[in-house]
């Protein structure tokens, strides 16, 4: 009875590798990926990669500058960005932070900082920054009003007066 099991596992094993057809190169098993079985992400329809995905729709901005809001957005900007982001184009960690104003909605750019993983999963251009700098931002905990405030010093930054 073990010599008749034996046989069946021996086969079972000689089969099962000699059905193997990947192409062999080198040495290593290699495959082509057909466009049909490439992995795909699926769409959300839903997202809106102007505002990104979180809580703030409707962000109102005045033309001019708050400066009490971008005084109280500089001291947060020291206390949880400056090690990482500079207030120039210039890299640190992460992206400088010149012209985000410009390039980014308000509700985009305070749903990324108070969502920032689902942003980084989701968001094409978060997508891309984390490709480029390989390092996730990590969550600053800031509250609403602290996140606002730190989109007017940036605003100030870019030159709204």
């Amino acid at each position: 009875m073990k010599q008749l099991i034996s046989i069946a596992l021996l086969s079972t094993i000689i089969t099962y590798t000699s059905c193997n057809t990947a192409p062999v190169k080198n040495d290593k098993i290699s495959a082509e990926i057909t466009p049909a079985e490439q992995p795909s992400e699926p769409i959300d329809s839903s997202y809106d990669p102007a505002k990104g995905e979180g809580r703030f729709t409707n962000v109102k901005v005045s033309p001019t500058l708050n400066t009490a809001m971008a005084e109280n957005g500089k001291k947060v900007y020291h206390a949880r960005c400056e090690s990482c982001h500079d207030l120039s184009a210039d890299k640190r960690v992460g992206p400088g932070l010149k012209g985000i104003t410009t390039r980014h909605t308000p509700e985009w750019f305070m749903n990324f900082m108070t969502n920032t993983d689902v942003m980084l999963d989701k968001d094409p251009f978060a997508k891309e920054q984390l490709k480029k700098y390989k390092i996730r931002m990590g969550n600053q905990y800031l509250g609403d009003e602290d996140v606002r405030d730190v989109y007017e010093f940036l605003r100030k930054n870019d030159g709204i007066k």
